[in-house]
């Protein structure tokens, strides 16, 4: 009831229980290039992907795979599930939120069946993009290490 009044956090937190890798080691050159923005990636340990960020959803894909998001600040990050599962047309995945919801940095966004995704033989690495209002090189010092689901990255 209260949480109108509480102010947003401007932290970065992990959206996904797992190994934390830079976005250059992603196995796919359209986000390894930074061709979309800088960001960081996570290969998951769990199938519940969460936001990273308090903000807003500007953006639910259709394909159930990626969500936009805006903070009040201006910050605009795209979260991305897995590598070609927009090729899925949903199948696997479940959206918990629909453009224009409030979210807090661990909310749950997306579920996908990790058996499923196994058996399509389909890379669940999930990203972090920074598409607009952040212009510097995203270096963590939790490359190489399991980060926990809301765990902050960067403050």
């Amino acid at each position: 009831m209260f949480r109108i009044f509480k102010k947003e956090s401007t932290n970065i937190c992990s959206p996904v229980k797992g190994t934390c890798i830079p976005i250059t080691e992603v196995k796919d050159q359209v986000f390894s290039s930074k061709m979309m923005g800088d960001g960081f990636a996570v290969i998951p340990e769990k199938n519940v992907v969460c936001s990273p960020i308090d903000g807003e959803i500007t953006m639910a894909a259709d394909s159930k795979h990626a969500v936009g998001m805006r903070r009040k600040d201006g910050l605009e990050i795209l979260l991305h599930v897995g590598l070609d599962t927009v090729n899925l047309n949903g199948q696997g995945l479940k959206l918990l939120v629909k453009s224009g919801a409030r979210v807090k940095a661990g909310d749950a966004l997306i579920e996908y069946d990790a058996e499923y995704m196994e058996k399509q033989g389909i890379d669940m690495t999930t990203m972090v993009i920074f598409t607009s209002g952040f212009d510097q090189e995203v270096h963590l010092k939790q490359y190489g290490q399991t980060v926990e689901t809301g765990e902050v990255l960067m403050e």
